[in-house]
């Protein structure tokens, strides 16, 4: 069995004006999605963050990618590293995860197996999620823009609605909580006064109780100080404390004067980052992402590591259709000792390039597929249709801060805001 055909389709789905540190989301959000044809029929598919550059960088692989077996992956990643040495680290792992994952795809058809299995076998039928919060303006994304939609109701309506402030945010989560079920919950931070997202948090106690895990993500722009005040507040409140400040020192000093487990897919986000990580205490848990890190199996690798060195794990998510969702799931249902519910985006998203619908998340949780592969098929219609988004957009990379300033000219990102 050999692969016969790369098809390579960049697509943009609808995306809400959700704020973060470097900015405010497009109302497009871009995704490759790579599919894999064998010479026998199988079709395997992966998907990776978007935009023109990794259209153009998975183009460049084709010649290395048509003609081989899915099976030989490590062959596969060898070429990779040989021929396109003056990429750099992460641009290859980005590259080579979306490859990876559509060969695992094809893999498991072809021995009626899913990917799970592929990986060492199913260790938790259920994968847990966590609800992921932001601070937003009104708007649903795509077409809409910043309209909304005055016959929306539920989830659909909260999606839309602005959230700037506490209460804001307990309203966006209760209503996601409620639509899908979500036992922990996560808010994205690092845009207004620390006081107000950290008021958030002990607004979400207040509502939700002490038996809900809650995170906060300042995305590393509060400065050593400030994280250590507001996390000394946040004792006792949180089940970990994501990137609140930048560098692996900066990290181990937050961590040396608060009493909160920190996390990290900032300072710690490579293989080669390892080392320091150890030397500096810089977090207690690493947020894998197999987008980034190479792919599934260095993600296991990845895991491995986290066991032997005493570090939790937990998983980062982006923008992202079902195609990567169903990857996640696969890799968390894999490893042992992924125990914190992921983060996902899809809740967010309102479109999807698989067939039979979006995924449904059961009391917050996706069920890993029995089916063999990835347990997804594309939807050709869809996919299509997400492909005339993107090309009709006019979005080929992403870039908040550009975004960000539509709505407050002059606005920049700073590396240290608070």
């Amino acid at each position: 069995m050999h692969i016969r055909t790369m098809h390579v389709t960049p697509v943009a789905m609808s995306d809400p004006p959700l704020l973060n540190a470097a900015g405010l989301h497009a109302p497009y959000a871009l995704r490759v999605i790579v599919e894999l044809v064998t010479d026998d029929g199988i079709s395997g598919v992966g998907e990776v963050p978007g935009g023109a550059a990794v259209v153009a960088d998975l183009e460049a692989l084709r010649p290395l990618v048509e003609g081989r077996d899915p099976f030989a992956l490590n062959a596969l990643d060898m070429a990779l590293a040989h021929h396109y040495a003056q990429w750099d680290g992460r641009r290859r792992a980005r590259a080579y995860a979306a490859l990876e994952v559509a060969c695992l795809d094809i893999c498991g058809k072809a021995c009626g197996r899913p990917v799970a299995d592929l990986l060492g076998g199913i260790v938790r039928e259920r994968v847990d999620f966590s609800a992921y919060l932001f601070f937003k303006y009104a708007g649903a994304g795509g077409e809409l823009g910043f309209a909304t939609d005055p016959a929306a109701a539920g989830w659909a309506a909260a999606r839309q609605q602005a959230a700037l402030d506490p209460a804001g945010i307990v309203a966006q989560a209760q209503a996601m909580c409620h639509a899908f079920g979500f036992r922990s919950i996560k808010l994205k931070a690092g845009i207004l006064e620390p006081a107000i997202e950290v008021g958030a948090i002990l607004a979400l106690r207040e509502a939700f109780g002490p038996n809900i895990p809650l995170r906060i993500d300042p995305n590393a722009v509060w400065s050593v100080e400030t994280a250590i005040t507001w996390g000394k507040r946040l004792e006792g409140v949180l089940e970990y404390y994501e990137d609140p400040t930048r560098s692996q020192e900066a990290m181990a000093a937050v961590a040396r004067a608060v009493a909160i487990p920190l996390a990290t897919n900032m300072c710690t986000t490579s293989f080669d980052d390892l080392p320091g990580s150890v030397r500096h205490g810089s977090e207690q848990i690493i947020l894998s992402d197999h987008h980034f890190w190479g792919g599934l199996r260095a993600s296991v690798e990845l895991a491995r590591f986290c066991r032997t060195f005493g570090r939790g794990l937990s998983m980062h998510s982006n923008s992202h259709l079902g195609i990567s969702l169903a990857a996640m799931t696969h890799l968390a249902a894999a490893v042992p000792n992924l125990t914190f519910a992921c983060d996902t985006h899809y809740p967010w998203q309102s479109e999807d390039v698989i067939a039979g619908g979006r995924w449904q998340f059961d009391e917050g949780a996706i069920v890993v597929p029995p089916a063999p592969g990835l347990g997804v098929e594309l939807d050709r219609e869809a996919l299509a249709r997400l492909h005339a988004n993107y090309l009709a957009c006019g979005l080929t990379e992403r870039n908040d801060e550009i975004e960000m300033q539509k709505v407050q000219p002059g606005w920049k990102f700073v590396p240290v805001r608070y």
